[in-house]
C-alpha cells in the first residue's frame, strides 16, 4: 500500500519557515556582533542606537512599494532575488570597517527583506483554507525565533572564535544558498505538480487563492491606484491593526538589537562565555508563544467560536503579557530576569498571529497593497525602538527603557481592542 503522502501546502509552510529564519537570522546577527563590533569601531550608545534602527528606515518605507510588487511579481522569482540580494548586503557587512559603511549596508538590508511578509501573507492566501492560516501563520513566524534561539550560540561561539566579522559571512552565506534553493523548488498552486486534486478543492472550498493566476484561468491584472492608498489609509478597522502591529514589533526589537548589550552592561554578563539558557531562553519562549498563539486561534475556529473573538483575543492576552517585561526592573538575580525576559517574549509570539487578520479583513484585491501599509506602520518600531532606547541607556540606563516596551505593549493592546471591531472584510 502506498503511503499518504503529506499535503504540498505543508511544504510551502516549510518553505516559509527556513525563509523568515533566514530573513531574522540578518537582522539579528547585528546584536551578536554589537558589543565587539562597537569596541572595534569605537562606538558610544546612540550611534550604536543610529545603526540598529539603519535598517528599520529602509524597511519601513519600502514596505508599501514591496506590497506594490507582491501584487505585481510572482512570489517565485521575487522572493528568490530579495533573498540573493539581501543576503549579499549581509555578507558585506562583514567586511565594513566604518560606521557609515555599516549604516549604509544596514539601509541595504532592510530595503531587500521589505517584500517579505507581504509575500508571506499572500501565499498563505493563496495555499490555505482560512480556518488553517492562523496556524500557518504561527508556523512561518516561529521561523523568526527558531533561529535565533537555535543558532544564536552557534554565532556567538563563531564570533569568539573567529571574530566578529564571521557573524555576517556565515549568516550571509546561508541566505545565498537558500535563495538558489527556493527558485529551483517553489511552484505556485496553479503551476505546482504535485498539488492533487483533492486537496486543491480542499483550499479552494476553505477559500483559499488557489485559481489565481493560472493559464486556464488567469487572475485580472491588479490595478493599483493612488486612491486604493488613500482608501487603506482611512478605515479605523485597518488602523487598529496598523497600530497594533507597532507595538506588537516594540519587543522583538529589543531583543534584536539591545538584548546582548543589556545582558553585559546591564547585568554584567560575559555574552561570548553565557551559557545557551542565557543566549537563547527569551527565543525558545518566543517560539513556543508563536506556536501556541496559531493553534489556539485556529482550535477555537474549528470549535465555532467566531472570528472575532478566535483572532483578537490570543493577540490581546499576548499584548497585556507582553508588559511583563517591565519585571526584569525588579529582579536580582539573572534567574529573574530572564524569568520576566522569556514570560514577555512568550506573550509577543502568543500575538503574533495579527497577519491572519490582514488577511480576514483587507480588501482582497488590495491583500498587498494593506500588508504593506501594515508592515510599514509596524515597523516604525526597528526606527523608532533602538533609538528611544539608545538614548534612555546613555541618559539613564536599561530601567526606563523597559518600561519604555511595557507601555507600547499596553498600547496594542488597547489599539486591536478598541479599533478593530468585528473581524470582517471590508468592503471597497
Amino acid at each position: 500500500m502506498r503511503p499518504r503522502s503529506l499535503p504540498v501546502r505543508y511544504g510551502v509552510a516549510g518553505m516559509l519557515f527556513i525563509t523568515v529564519a533566514i530573513n531574522y537570522l540578518d537582522r539579528g546577527n547585528l546584536a551578536v556582533a554589537a558589543t565587539d563590533l562597537a569596541a572595534d569601531l569605537r562606538l558610544d550608545p546612540v550611534r550604536l542606537g543610529f545603526l540598529f534602527s539603519a535598517f528599520g528606515w529602509a524597511y519601513a518605507l519600502c514596505q508599501i512599494p514591496g506590497g506594490w510588487l507582491v501584487d505585481r511579481i510572482g512570489p517565485r522569482g521575487l522572493y528568490a532575488s530579495v533573498c540573493g540580494l539581501w543576503s549579499l548586503a549581509t555578507l558585506a557587512q562583514g567586511l565594513a570597517s566604518a560606521f557609515l559603511v555599516l549604516f549604509g549596508l544596514r539601509l541595504l538590508l532592510g530595503l531587500f527583506e521589505a517584500p517579505t511578509f507581504p509575500i508571506c501573507s499572500q501565499l498563505v492566501t493563496r495555499w490555505f483554507p482560512e480556518r488553517e492560516r492562523a496556524g500557518a501563520i504561527g508556523f512561518y513566524t516561529a521561523g523568526q525565533f527558531a533561529c535565533l534561539a537555535f543558532l544564536t550560540p552557534v554565532l556567538v561561539y563563531a564570533q569568539h572564535r573567529l571574530g566578529w566579522r564571521s557573524v555576517f559571512f556565515l549568516t550571509g552565506g546561508l541566505g545565498l544558498v537558500w535563495a538558489a534553493l527556493w527558485y529551483a523548488c517553489y511552484r505556485d498552486p496553479a503551476h505546482s505538480r504535485r498539488l492533487q486534486p483533492a486537496e486543491r478543492d480542499l483550499i479552494r472550498a476553505g477559500g483559499g487563492w488557489v485559481d489565481g493566476g493560472s493559464a486556464a484561468e488567469p487572475a485580472p491584472r491588479v490595478q493599483v491606484t493612488w486612491g486604493d492608498l488613500r482608501f487603506v489609509l482611512t478605515q479605523r478597522k485597518l488602523w487598529g491593526l496598523y497600530l497594533g502591529q507597532f507595538a506588537l514589533n516594540a519587543i522583538p526589537w529589543f531583543f534584536l538589537t539591545w538584548f546582548p548589550t543589556y545582558l553585559v552592561s546591564a547585568r554584567h554578563i560575559d555574552f561570548n562565555r553565557a551559557s545557551w539558557a542565557t543566549t537563547s531562553l527569551p527565543f525558545v519562549g518566543a517560539f513556543a508563544g508563536v506556536i501556541a498563539g496559531g493553534v489556539c486561534s485556529d482550535w477555537m475556529v474549528r470549535r465555532g467560536v467566531s472570528p472575532t473573538f478566535a483572532r483578537k483575543a490570543p493577540i490581546i492576552a499576548g499584548m497585556l503579557l507582553s508588559t511583563s517585561v517591565i519585571g526584569a526592573n525588579f529582579a536580582t538575580g539573572s534567574r529573574g530576569v530572564l524569568f520576566f525576559l522569556t514570560l514577555a517574549f512568550f506573550g509577543n509570539g502568543f500575538a503574533s498571529i495579527t497577519w491572519t487578520l490582514v488577511s480576514l479583513v483587507a480588501p482582497k484585491r488590495l491583500l498587498g497593497l494593506t500588508g504593506g501599509v501594515f508592515n510599514f506602520c509596524g515597523n516604525g518600531a526597528p526606527i523608532v525602538v533602538p533609538l528611544v532606547i539608545g538614548y534612555l541607556v546613555k541618559h539613564g540606563g536599561f530601567a526606563p527603557a523597559l518600561a519604555f516596551i511595557a507601555v507600547v505593549a499596553l498600547g496594542g493592546a488597547l489599539a486591536y481592542g478598541t479599533l478593530v471591531g468585528k473581524v470582517e472584510r471590508i468592503a471597497e
